[in-house]
C-alpha cells in the first residue's frame, strides 16, 4: 500500500482513561491488544536516518514491510510518504533485507490497541517507557477534531518517533542498550524518569 502518513502522538499518564472515552463516544473496535517487535533497518553509514527515511519490519498479527520517507509538519500534524505491505514469513524477510545489505540497528516493542472514530484510527500504544496515544487520520482538520473529542491536550503533542526518544533518552542517560524492548525496562517506575522532559497530554 503506497499512502501518506499522517498523524499527531502524545505521551499520556493513564491510556485506560482515553479508551474509557473512545468506548463512551461510540469508537469501534480495529485491533485488540496485540503485540508488535519492530526490527529497523539501515546501512552500515546510516544512509537511511541521515536522509530522514524508514525501513522497518514488523510483526504484529501479520508480518509487514515499511518504508517511510521524510517527514513535514502541517498545522501540527506529523506527515510523511509511508509504503507498507504485509510479507508472508518475517524471518525470510529479514534475511532478504540482511542480503542486501541492510543491517537491524535496533529492535522495538509495544502493544497497540486501534480504534475507529469517524474514519480516524486511534492506536493506543504502550512502550517499555510509557504509554501513548497516536491519532491518524486524513488531514490535520479531522486529527485535531478528533483530539479535542477525547480531550488530549493539543499543545503538548510530541515530533518524535518512539525511536528518535529511544536514541535521545540513550544519549541523555548514557543507557547500556538501544532496544526498545520490555526486558531492558524491568522497573516501570524509571521510566518518568525517562520521559521527564515530555510533557503528559492528560
Amino acid at each position: 500500500m503506497i499512502d501518506q502518513e499522517l498523524e499527531v502522538k502524545f505521551f499520556v499518564r493513564d491510556i485506560k482513561v482515553v479508551e474509557t472515552r473512545l468506548l463512551n463516544l461510540g469508537a469501534k473496535l480495529m485491533q485488540p491488544r496485540t503485540h508488535e517487535t519492530n526490527l529497523r533497518f539501515d546501512t552500515t553509514n546510516r544512509d537511511l536516518a541521515q536522509s530522514f527515511k524508514v525501513l522497518r519490519l514488523r510483526q504484529d498479527t501479520a508480518a509487514r514491510l515499511t518504508f517511510k520517507g521524510p517527514s513535514q509538519f502541517l498545522d501540527g500534524v506529523h506527515i510523511r510518504k509511508e509504503i507498507e505491505f504485509v510479507v508472508s514469513d518475517f524471518n525470510s524477510a529479514r534475511k532478504f533485507l540482511e542480503e542486501l545489505g541492510y543491517l537491524v540497528v535496533m529492535i522495538y516493542e509495544k502493544y497497540r490497541t486501534v480504534y475507529d472514530l469517524d474514519k480516524n484510527h486511534i492506536m493506543l500504544d504502550e512502550l517499555p517507557y510509557g504509554d501513548f496515544v497516536e491519532i491518524e487520520g486524513q488531514d490535520p482538520a479531522g486529527v485535531f477534531s478528533i483530539n479535542q473529542k477525547i480531550g488530549l491536550i493539543w499543545e503538548n503533542h510530541i515530533s518524535e518517533s518512539y525511536t528518535v526518544l529511544m536514541d535521545r533518552m540513550h544519549n541523555e542517560l548514557n543507557l547500556p542498550f538501544r532496544d526498545l524492548v520490555f526486558e531492558n525496562f524491568p522497573d516501570p517506575k524509571c521510566n518518568v524518569t525517562l520521559l521527564k522532559n515530555i510533557k503528559p497530554a492528560n
